[in-house]
């Protein structure tokens, strides 16, 4: 017996608390009158209204305590989840209360939860088990360790609120957002553009001659060796690699370039997302990180990275894997080593073009090479323009 007093008395205490509504202070002032007229008048009628309308009061408190409290609740969430982009989750409630039913419960989350609507149920009879689908949403990048939300109700009169809190002990890691940005797609579109032009041309390797086997193909027969051989035979071509593309974001950060630093990483996730989704490879790397895609791991290890990255300094350079890949360069300096000459220079001023809708300049390497020159000059030879230096 006492066991169940303790567990039901601590569900009736938890965390509760209460606000009088407008109903409420109207109802009280009509308790101070009925109850001062009674005084004053001595009337056995009036001290019955009183004693009636007080008991009303106490029992539309009780009811609505007991009817919030035992109620608990789980916030499930997909496994990725991306900042200022809606995802579906599922919020379960459970009412631990065996025989007492809860009615017209509200759920509120705070602005941190990633819950954004309000949601209402009627009734939740006891020892029920409620799921909704819900839309959320987070803000920004990063752990969101903020998973509180709010339970309340008005039931039964609607004299006062009646309202608890709950907590959820967990951690949501957000990752940047992957969806485009002003000026984010036609940066993307140029460098799509820039990327097919520095591997134009690369085609699939001869590998060997080979006799001819009964499931493959007649279009890849080699008469010639055919003839000399008298059996059928085959080219074999070496299986081409995607051409790889390295992402180099510079954590080296001048003081009051955060906001640089997150519309930075906000479209190092964007471009890394959007190559992935093409499936080119990938070599992502930063002063602290270096993982190729999908050698290594996925584009979600990216992401993860991104999510909790933050500028840093006097970092130690890093250089380029392969001689002949495409480099984009994240950095707001000027100044990088002739290692990642002929790289894609995306700085303040690009994000600042794509602050305001338009895309940034194309922009190589100071020191750019050869290839990087070529580029250069079959544009402007498009345009009719004088060659630059």
């Amino acid at each position: 017996m006492k066991r169940w007093w303790r567990k039901y008395g601590d569900l009736f205490e938890a965390g509760l608390r209460h606000q009088v509504t407008r109903s409420g202070l109207v109802f009280t002032a009509l308790i101070l009158m009925v109850g001062l007229a009674a005084f004053i008048s001595a009337n056995n009628l009036l001290f019955l209204m009183l004693a009636a309308m007080m008991s009303t009061l106490m029992i539309s408190g009780l009811i609505s305590r007991l009817g919030i409290a035992g109620l608990e609740l789980e916030f499930q969430l997909p496994e990725h989840v991306s900042a200022r982009r809606k995802t579906t989750g599922r919020v379960i409630v459970r009412n631990n209360k065996r025989w007492m039913t809860s009615f017209s419960v509200r759920l509120a989350g705070s602005p941190e939860s990633g819950l954004s609507q309000e949601l209402y149920f009627p009734l939740i009879p006891g020892g029920a088990r409620i799921e909704e689908i819900v839309e959320a949403m987070f803000s920004r990048r990063g752990v969101h360790k903020d998973n509180s939300f709010q339970f309340s109700t008005r039931f039964p009169f609607g004299f006062t609120e009646r309202r608890a809190q709950v907590r959820l002990s967990r951690e949501v890691l957000v990752y940047p957002c992957i969806d485009p940005q002003p000026g984010f797609e036609e940066l993307a579109l140029s460098l799509e553009g820039e990327i097919q032009a520095h591997f134009r041309g690369r085609g699939h390797d001869f590998y060997r001659i080979r006799p001819y086997e009964p499931t493959e193909s007649a279009r890849h027969v080699d008469w010639r060796a055919t003839a000399h051989t008298g059996d059928l035979q085959v080219r074999e071509f070496a299986r081409e690699q995607e051409n790889l593309v390295e992402v180099f974001l510079d954590l080296n950060c001048p003081p009051g370039g955060d906001q640089w630093f997150e519309k930075a990483v906000d479209c190092c996730a964007f471009l890394c997302w959007r190559l992935a989704q093409r499936g080119s490879r990938i070599r992502f790397v930063t002063q602290s990180f270096d993982l190729r895609v999908p050698e290594e791991g996925d584009v979600y290890t990216i992401l993860k990275y991104l999510a909790l990255a933050a500028p840093a300094r006097a970092r130690a350079a890093v250089f380029p894997h392969d001689a002949n890949s495409f480099r984009v360069v994240f950095s707001a300096s000027r100044s990088h080593p002739d290692a990642w000459a002929n790289a894609r220079l995306l700085g303040e001023d690009d994000f600042r073009a794509a602050s305001v809708g338009q895309p940034g300049p194309a922009r190589r390497h100071p020191h750019g090479d050869h290839r990087g020159r070529r580029v250069e000059d079959r544009d402007a030879g498009e345009h009719h323009s004088p060659r630059r230096s």
